[in-house]
């Protein structure tokens, strides 16, 4: 549903595609409420043969306690396409070592999330100051960028690559990060668990 919603939790996705021709080829999908909806409507495209393309054309419901006026599914081919496109330059937290060491690591979150926690080796330019920023970036050398989710790394790569940087995103996100390398590693405690939007309205998670 839509992220004002009381109880909005995040979506996993992830996508199996051909990188020439984008057709789908298989699909994850974790979280809570409407997982399932997204994987029904992603089991329909792989049958029906479709691609990444056509998942950014998709028409879906929408409704905001049911979803986002732009929906996960669409999202996802968003990225894919991009990918695909060379639009966008992808970076995985399996590279976080190779990117320490052949370019520099920049955090596009505000101070605030940078002193909570940040990767290994990165320095703190945020989004809203990039543009003046950027000159403290040696151009010679590779930008790995990311922030909590993709999103604003997503903004900066492209202000960066109009500038002539080689930049790259993070794949997923501080997010990702953490689930692949550990939540401790993150912040040095468990992830607190998502309350669903069902238990959230119910009064059941409320003291």
């Amino acid at each position: 549903h839509a992220a004002y919603y009381p109880g909005t939790a995040p979506i996993h996705l992830k996508l199996l595609f051909s990188p020439d021709s984008g057709e789908l080829f298989g699909a994850q999908v974790v979280g809570f409420d409407g997982v399932d909806k997204r994987i029904d409507v992603l089991a329909t495209a792989i049958q029906a043969g479709m691609t990444v393309f056509d998942l950014q054309d998709l028409e879906l419901a929408y409704a905001p306690p049911f979803g986002s006026a732009k929906d996960p599914v669409n999202m996802a081919g968003f990225v894919g396409a991009n990918l695909l496109q060379g639009d966008i330059h992808l970076w995985y937290a399996e590279d976080h070592q190779m990117a320490m060491a052949s370019g520099t690591i920049v955090d596009v979150r505000t101070p605030e999330e940078f002193e909570e926690f940040h990767l290994p080796g990165a320095i703190n330019l945020p989004l809203d100051t990039l543009r003046t920023r950027h000159p403290s970036l040696a151009q010679e050398r590779p930008v790995y960028l990311y922030c909590q989710v993709g999103f604003r790394s997503y903004l900066a790569f492209r202000i960066l690559t109009q500038l002539g940087f080689d930049a790259y995103t993070l794949s997923g996100g501080v997010v990702t990060y953490c689930q692949v390398h550990g939540s401790e590693m993150c912040d040095g405690r468990p992830m607190a668990p998502v309350v669903p939007y069902a238990e959230a309205v119910s009064g059941r998670c409320r003291k």
